[in-house]
């Protein structure tokens, strides 16, 4: 009886769990022993092609999804986790890793749930919102803020995800567009309605006349990510779901916030499909702005884009993603670069951020400094929403990119100029910030004492001690 090469104890553990199955249940549906079943689960035994072709008919799977191979990925992911400090001591060799996953495929997963778990743990206990100043007493939890500590302990990457996303992508492409796409599989039509009929919504699945309605108003970039990620619900609902779930979210807010992220992912994702994606980026030497041209998307999608690149053994540079309206209020932040400002907020004056609403859609670049040494490159510009129409209102708000200064080189921006620009030295905040000669300083640093001007004004806001 021939037998496949590949093992498949992982994909068949993971389907028989997907069906709320037990292994005698499956050994019955396949007319083989429970202990085979246990064998191959466990990859002791290959499966023959007779027992592969019964699972795909007693379960109406698909064969070449049977088939794929995610094993270089866990392999990969496995490794990642095995290099974070807190295992400095431990001696785990490459082959190691690859042994574990191929004889204890259950405990691989458990691993890195365990590793995923702990991650989100630091960063909830990073990002613990401060004691309230006057009452002494703790905030209330923050479902915006559970969702950022959520898609940063995965670094903004859903690997699984891209995967599925750049398969939907080739299709649409086929297919010869979204609309089409959306007529040929699900049988609905697309339609642009005016602002005024969408009362509103910039877009509506109705189920019952089997359309989907845009607000015409949209640009194209916007029209195609609306589509996308409506396409997404659709089709990765599930994936979705698991998703979110494996973050344990502890609100209904909070969960759903992170099911639009998820899915917004799933969006940029098809849109901006990752092997083509990194292709133009290593091309372009991640010029926003000619990437954002050649997929057809806007400054905003592309930088956003630009964070998600962390796919184990594709990864691309780490970056920092911020954006904010002309009064600083951050109304979105990713980060995959470890910048401070991704848990203290973005206020200090002296970064460009808030200097770009004076050169509206001027890519601004800086290199920065913060007090302990540590430096980075940013890259600033404003980007709008809305308008479309005459009399339509218009957003304005300004975006960020900020990396190691190390990555300088592999940027457009940069090159070599990093090396010889003098950096910009910024705080993370004024609270936080102990610099002594900032004039921008809002207000004084947590534990230094207020000097007397009795006698002596300095020529910054605050003197204090040294």
């Amino acid at each position: 009886m021939e037998k496949l090469g590949n093992y498949i104890g992982p994909r068949l553990r993971r389907l028989r769990k997907d069906m709320g199955i037990t292994q005698a249940q499956m050994a019955n549906d396949l007319q083989i022993s429970p202990s085979y079943i246990a064998l191959i689960e466990r990859n002791q035994r290959p499966v023959t092609a007779e027992v592969l072709l019964r699972l795909v008919k007693a379960y109406k799977i698909d064969l070449a999804s049977a088939l794929e191979d995610h094993g270089g990925e866990l392999t990969e992911r496995l490794r990642v986790a095995m290099r974070d400090p807190i295992f400095a001591e431990s001696d785990v060799s490459p082959l190691e890793v690859a042994d574990v996953l191929s004889s204890f495929p259950g405990f691989t997963e458990a691993m890195l749930r365990l590793y995923t778990a702990y991650k989100e743990a630091q960063f909830v206990l990073a990002d613990q919102r401060q004691v309230a100043a006057d009452q002494g007493i703790e905030m209330g939890a923050d479902p915006v803020a559970a969702v950022r500590g959520f898609l940063t302990a995965r670094r903004n990457c859903f690997p699984l995800l891209d995967t599925a996303a750049e398969k939907l992508a080739n299709a649409v492409q086929q297919a010869g567009g979204f609309s089409a796409y959306f007529k040929q599989k699900h049988a609905l039509t697309v339609r642009r309605l005016p602002v005024e009929v969408m009362t509103g919504s910039l877009r509506r699945l109705d189920w019952h006349r089997r359309e989907v309605l845009l607000d015409d108003s949209l640009d194209t970039a916007s029209q195609n990510f609306q589509l996308a990620q409506q396409l997404a619900y659709i089709e990765f609902g599930e994936e979705i779901l698991k998703t979110v779930d494996e973050g344990n979210l502890k609100s209904e807010s909070a969960a759903r916030l992170a099911h639009r992220a998820v899915a917004a992912y799933c969006a940029g994702a098809i849109i901006m499909p990752y092997t083509a994606f990194v292709r133009m980026v290593d091309t372009r030497k991640y010029d926003v702005e000619a990437i954002a041209r050649h997929f057809g998307t806007s400054f905003e999608q592309t930088a956003h884009r630009l964070t998600t690149l962390q796919k184990p053994g594709q990864e691309r540079v780490p970056f920092f993603f911020i954006r904010v309206d002309a009064a600083g209020n951050v109304s979105k932040r990713l980060d995959s670069a470890n910048f401070p400002f991704a848990r203290h907020g973005g206020g200090c004056p002296l970064w460009s951020l808030h200097q770009a609403f004076a050169k509206p859609r001027t890519v601004l670049t800086q290199l920065l400094e913060l007090p302990d040494g540590q430096r980075f490159v940013s890259i600033a510009r404003t980007v709008s929403s809305g308008g479309g129409g005459f009399g339509l209102p218009t957003v304005t708000r300004a975006v960020a990119l900020v990396c190691e200064a190390s990555f300088a080189d592999r940027l457009v921006y940069f090159n070599q100029q990093a090396a010889t620009t003098t950096p910009t030295p910024i705080g993370i905040t004024c609270r936080l910030c102990q610099r002594t000669d900032c004039r921008s300083r809002s207000e004084p640093p947590i534990g230094r004492q207020i000097l007397p001007d009795n006698y002596r004004r300095t020529d910054t806001p605050y003197g204090f001690s040294d």
